[in-house]
């Protein structure tokens, strides 16, 4: 059976704690999209739930996973599994896309599948941080700002930087429009100018003129 690829491409905000579920089908793809920096790190992990704990996931309840930077790199890739975890540092910057496989099944299952993606300051494991710094968590707290403070200040110099690039690409627009303008005007008034020329000479023949 042809696999019907349903592709949901958002933005994350990504915050501590912060998940999602997804329903999928067997023959279904479903991938999400996230914007991530150069440098930053990312952490990932997913998990098929089990409708009923008391017994094991059919075998119609496994997955692929896939994980491809912006140019098409794999940076992580499971198959036919339950759960699962991806770690790595961007990079490159851009789009990086997580995409959810249901093998084609008979009958097709329906199921959902948990899934928890941080990158960034949100991906850092401060417990851990502050258990080899020895240090208290309002520390860790004040540590945590200071990175968050620093990753709004790369995005303002980032969304300037877009913005420059937006007024770079409006004015050579605006300079190409308006050189077609003049040249559609001097080729239009060429052809006027044949064709009264044309004319003339049309009458002149007739001796209409």
């Amino acid at each position: 059976m042809t696999t019907l690829r349903w592709i949901i491409m958002m933005t994350l905000m990504l915050r501590i704690g912060e998940s999602m579920r997804l329903d999928l089908e067997s023959g279904i793809t479903k991938c999400i999209s996230d914007d991530i920096k150069i440098n930053y790190m990312t952490v990932g992990n997913y998990s098929v739930v089990n409708p009923n704990e008391a017994l094991h996931l059919p075998a119609s309840h496994k997955i692929y996973v896939t994980v491809t930077s912006p140019k098409g790199h794999s940076q992580h890739h499971a198959e036919n599994v339950e759960s699962g975890k991806f770690v790595f540092t961007a990079m490159e910057s851009g789009d990086y896309t997580t995409c959810f496989v249901a093998p084609g099944f008979r009958p097709p299952a329906k199921f959902a599948v948990d899934f928890e993606w941080k990158s960034g300051v949100e991906a850092k494991d401060w417990a851990t941080i502050a258990k080899r710094g020895q240090i208290n968590m309002l520390e860790v707290e004040v540590r945590k700002l200071l990175d968050v403070t620093e990753s709004i200040h790369d995005e303002m110099f980032e969304l300037r930087e877009r913005e420059r690039e937006m007024q770079e690409l409006n004015r050579s627009t605006n300079s190409r429009m308006a050189a077609l303008s003049l040249l559609s005007f001097v080729f239009t008034l060429s052809v006027a100018c044949l064709q009264l020329r044309h004319l003339k000479s049309f009458l002149e023949r007739k001796k209409l003129l």
